[in-house]
């Protein structure tokens, strides 16, 4: 990936699977994503969701110019996507692999284990307007692009 703005859309930028560096050794292990290297935006936010119950769901949602890098820092959970024209799910269940989501990709999490910490990398601070959480208004704003 190359480098980019802190949001907008990134030429380039898609839905994937991303290697982050990692460090195993005896006394431990250290995951690490660096600008530039792993991630094509800078990092604005980082968040992390956890002690979500059996059952429960997080996201339901696109944003409209902010692009995320979501890890499972511990546990697993399952991320869906949808950017309009492809759906797909994804498994996250190691600190060593993030989930690039760009900017208008409706997603939600489910399927999390006991325990699980979601880490959220984002190219943006939190502004409410930023958020698309109605799918109906999600494929109005793709239809007009």
């Amino acid at each position: 990936m190359t480098g980019g703005k802190a949001s907008g859309a990134l030429p380039g930028i898609k839905l994937e699977l991303i290697e982050l560096g990692r460090v195993d050794e005896p006394r431990g292990s250290l995951c690490v994503a660096e600008v530039g290297k792993h991630l094509g935006f800078e990092i604005r936010r980082v968040y992390w969701v956890f002690d979500v119950p059996e059952g429960g769901e997080r996201a339901n949602h696109a944003h409209r110019e902010q692009h995320e890098v979501l890890v499972a820092a511990r546990g697993s959970f399952t991320v869906h996507c949808d950017d309009g024209s492809v759906r797909s799910r994804h498994t996250l269940d190691s600190p060593g692999i993030g989930l690039l989501i760009p900017a208008m990709n409706f997603h939600h999490l489910d399927d999390f284990s006991p325990g699980a910490l979601c880490l959220v990398l984002a190219s943006g601070p939190y502004d409410d307007a930023e958020y698309v959480h109605q799918y109906e208004e999600f494929r109005e704003l793709l239809s007009r692009r």
